[in-house]
Order: structure tokens, then sequence, then C-alpha cells
């Protein structure tokens, strides 16, 4: 649906903005609401939603997060709409194939053992993810600005990202490398284990992320799959 590409790709440039509070303002503003309406929305009070945007409060978690974004967009949405569809043509990319949000988290082995994985670095057992990001890894190079790439990340960063039709694994990891912040683990898919390039293993060590490669053949199999969990 239109509404939830755009609610993970709003709640991701927050997530990762170095001012949240700022960056929430900033889309309440375009969304053309005030103070009030989004608290009354939310059911808290116009002073906290202030203390947010302001910064007199700490950090605004994921929760606040993704609560705020959903209120704006279904107030666009009582409204008719309008603004949520088009922001969803003009930023819809076709390297982000799925994205999944917990309510609650899920433990890293799980998502191992559902995608059929092999470690490759790391340890994951005692890791928790609390969304998962499935992206063409080729569409990704190819179209992904550095502010669609924040979409990524949906509304927390503590995060698995799958990464399919993957031929060494060096491209995705690299492009993590040079990006903030980090994923709790990524996925590779579309390769054999022994097939991972060494210059992504260390780049997975370096920046301590579990590196897994999944032994699911098809694509649109993974993705039913990771939408189990």
């Amino acid at each position: 649906m239109a509404e939830d590409y755009i609610a993970n790709k709003i709640a991701g440039e927050i997530t990762l903005s170095e001012n949240p509070g700022k960056t929430l303002k900033k889309w309440r503003e375009i969304f053309g609401e005030n103070q009030k309406q989004l608290a009354r929305e939310i059911n808290v009070t116009a002073s906290v939603v202030s203390d947010y945007e302001s910064g007199r409060r700490k950090n605004p978690g994921t929760t606040y997060i993704k609560k705020s974004v959903e209120a704006l967009i279904s107030l666009d949405k009582k409204a008719g709409g309008e603004l949520s569809q088009r922001l969803e043509k003009q930023g819809r990319s076709s390297a982000i194939l799925a994205i999944r949000e917990f309510l609650e988290p899920v433990e890293a082995k799980k998502l191992v053992k559902k995608v059929k994985g092999k470690v490759v670095w790391g340890k994951t057992l005692k890791k928790e993810i609390w969304g998962i990001t499935v992206v063409d890894s080729i569409q990704a190079i190819l179209s992904l600005s550095d502010r669609e790439f924040a979409g990524i990340y949906g509304s927390t960063t503590q995060r698995a990202l799958v990464f399919t039709k993957v031929q060494t694994g060096r491209s995705p990891m690299i492009a993590l490398k040079v990006t903030q912040p980090k994923p709790a683990m990524v996925v590779l898919h579309g390769l054999q284990p022994e097939n991972v390039d060494k210059l992504a293993i260390k780049i997975a060590e370096i920046s301590n992320t579990p590196l897994i490669v999944s032994a699911i053949k098809e694509e649109e199999k993974l993705i039913e799959k990771i939408r189990e969990l």
C-alpha cells in the first residue's frame, strides 16, 4: 500500500537524521498539521509534541516516531490522501522489494533459520531485530540516492538488510561501509557462502555486522519466508 511505503520512507529519514526533532517538525508541516492536531491523533498533549520537536526532550524513540508518522498519514488519508499518493509516486524505488516492522523484537537466529542461512561472519544468537528490509542490490546501485537509501531503514536501524541478486557481496558491503548507522545484520541472497568476497567479509568484521548467506534459491520464496516472521 502507498501509505506503508511512505511511512517507512519518512520514518527512516527521521531515524537517521542528526536532528530527529527538527525532521519530525518538517514532516508535520509538510502534511499541513499543527501540533494540537497531531497530539490529538496520537493521544498525547501538544506540549509533548512541542518538546520532541524543539529538542527539550531527548531524541524520540522508534515508538513515538512510528505513531507520529502513521498519524500524519492517517490524517492525510481522512482528507483524501492526496499528499501521500503524490509522495509515493515521486519516491518509490524499485530497489526496495519489501519492508517489515515488528511490534516486538525477533531473535536474529529465527531469521537465520527462516531463510536457511549460513553465518559467514559474526555471532547472531544474542542479537534482536525490529525490522527487515529486502533490497534488490542491482537496482540499489543503479538508482538509490543517499536520501533514498535512508528509506531502507524504515522506523528503526536495528534491522536486518537482505540483499538479493548478489554475486560476491562486495558492492552492498562497500555501500554499507560508507553509510551510518550500520544494520543489525546483513543477509546475502543469490550466491554460495564460499563465493562471498573476502573484502565483504572483512568489512562485516570491521563494522561488527553479522553476515549471512541464504540458501533459498527463489527471490519470491525468500520474501515469502521473511513475511512469515
